[in-house]
């Protein structure tokens, strides 16, 4: 969620200060891009993973601070909510065995937080949204204690003006509201980064947008917010709602949420930059002492603070990153849009099946974002998340200018996946690798089952054994964590209880 920051209050001057430092990082960059000062071709990646806590009965477990305290490791950090955790991999190159890696990584150190997390009687789950948090337990006192969050919150509900009302309709319906923004914090994800040249950055985000609604169809893990069944991926409609700064005239003026898909195709990383700087005010307008323009002036590389908040405060589902390593500025694609889990393996498939397709489809000679409206991948997305394995999406006709509309497998498996191979060998991905990985893809596909199917077969049997709706998801939680700690992924965990 970004850096420490010490909590004031804002006085008139301060938006049009921060504003002014935005325009100037802004301009900064646009220099930077123009003496091509950013790093050359690494095909770096990394991974960012949002874990829940939970005790014995599957609810929600206030323990973070504490199992932090006891972790002799600081890839570990606070996430929103204090029964929420983040874990931070460290980049490597998107080359050889690093799917295997990977893998390996997050098995270990998963195996280690639910072992530390054991001692404060907590378990850790890996999963899109918790089925077992009530809503009750999200009073503003849930919120991690670190300033950024408490800035946030107070933001938010200030320019809101009023509670924040979550309305959402699906296989149930759901009506609530509360008085600060704690609800966002049981949405945990997993987010790829990738990063990418400067000459490149549109072609792959382009590229993340265009496979996001196939994303989610083959990944969702989020149909339970509360306790009731909702969408397949429950996540992103919510998460939308949750952070929502706009009171509803606002909305129905057509004022762009914070959290948002965009709304047209790219040429250039500044057009995203502009866009946050033109449609979004600031929510934290803290000024840095860098001079961004005269560093660049000095011959220095600027560090662009203000532009990195802002953008930390625009929710895209896939944003861009501007950053600086060793001195040298580089640029990410972050991809926000999966649910986290249900287990390691699943994770790296997912990560394969993205980055294999995203490179895949950037380096086509006649790009699908050419051929695909960007208002039918926002409508796959949103298609994607309702329905999950079972959506039906549209994609460019190859045999011709118009669009086809497939069902999710089918347009996965014999279309998807095959570029998502051929990505992965440009990446120099061993076939070994390769095809171990996007088999677990091809095979929630040929058995139409992801974490999101298999939570709703599990709920609906213990329901027609007689459990209420509470135990039910209890046995649910406690189930699907006793299966992902054997690394066996969804697509065979038996379905009967």
């Amino acid at each position: 969620m970004g850096a420490k920051l010490a909590a004031d209050r804002f006085d008139l001057a301060d938006r049009e200060l921060f504003r002014a430092r935005l325009h100037a990082c802004g301009e900064s960059l646009r220099r930077m891009l123009a003496e091509r000062r950013f790093d050359g071709p690494r095909e770096s990646i990394g991974l960012e993973v949002e874990l829940s806590l939970a005790d014995r009965d599957g609810a929600p477990r206030m323990v973070n601070d504490a199992v932090l305290a006891r972790m002799a490791t600081r890839d570990f950090q606070t996430e929103l909510g204090q029964f929420t955790l983040e874990f931070n991999m460290t980049p490597r190159t998107l080359a050889g065995r690093v799917l295997d890696d990977l893998a390996e990584e997050l098995r270990i150190a998963f195996g280690y937080a639910d072992a530390v997390a054991g001692e404060f009687d907590a378990n850790i789950v890996m999963i899109g949204v918790l089925p077992t948090v009530t809503g009750d337990e999200l009073a503003p006192t849930s919120l991690s204690q670190v300033d950024r969050y408490m800035m946030l919150n107070d933001q938010i509900l200030a320019a809101r003006g009023e509670s924040i009302k979550v309305e959402l309709a699906g296989a149930e319906t759901l009506e609530r509201s509360f008085d600060s923004i704690a609800p966002e914090s049981i949405c945990t994800s997993v987010q790829f980064h990738l990063q990418v040249t400067q000459d490149r950055f549109a072609d792959f985000w382009n590229a993340a947008q265009c496979v996001t609604a196939a994303q989610i169809a083959v990944g969702a893990n989020s149909p339970f917010v509360f306790g009731t069944q909702l969408w397949q991926e429950t996540r992103p409609p919510f998460f939308l709602q949750a952070t929502d700064s706009r009171p509803p005239e606002l909305a129905a003026q057509g004022v762009r949420p914070r959290t948002w898909f965009g709304e047209r195709w790219i040429d250039s990383v500044t057009d995203l930059f502009e866009e946050n700087l033109r449609y979004f005010p600031a929510l934290l307008p803290l000024c840095d002492e860098e001079d961004p323009l005269a560093v660049l002036a000095a011959g220095g590389i600027p560090r662009l603070p203000e532009l990195g908040l802002h953008n930390g405060t625009v929710y895209r589902w896939n944003r861009p990153v501007y950053a600086v390593a060793d001195g040298v500025p580089h640029l990410r694609v972050e991809n926000r849009v999966l649910p986290t889990g249900p287990t390691a393996t699943d994770t790296v498939a997912n990560a394969a099946f993205y980055y294999g397709l995203v490179r895949a489809l950037a380096d086509q000679e006649r790009p699908v974002w050419h051929r695909l409206p960007f208002a039918a991948a926002e409508e796959n997305f949103h298609t994607a998340c309702r329905q999950g394995i079972d959506a039906e999406l549209s994609w460019p006709d190859p045999s011709g200018d118009g669009l086809l509309t497939l069902p999710a497998p089918r347009l996965i498996e014999e279309t998807l996946l095959p570029l998502a191979a051929a990505g992965l060998d440009a990446y120099g991905i061993p076939a070994a690798d390769r095809d171990h990985y996007l088999s677990v893809i091809a095979e929630r596909c040929r058995r139409r089952i992801t974490g999101a199917g298999w939570q709703t077969l599990i709920y609906h049997q213990e329901v027609a054994n007689g459990a209420d709706r509470r135990t039910a998801l209890s046995r649910l939680v406690n189930r699907y964590c006793e299966l992902a700690r054997t690394d066996a992924p969804v697509h065979s965990w038996p379905t009967g209880i």
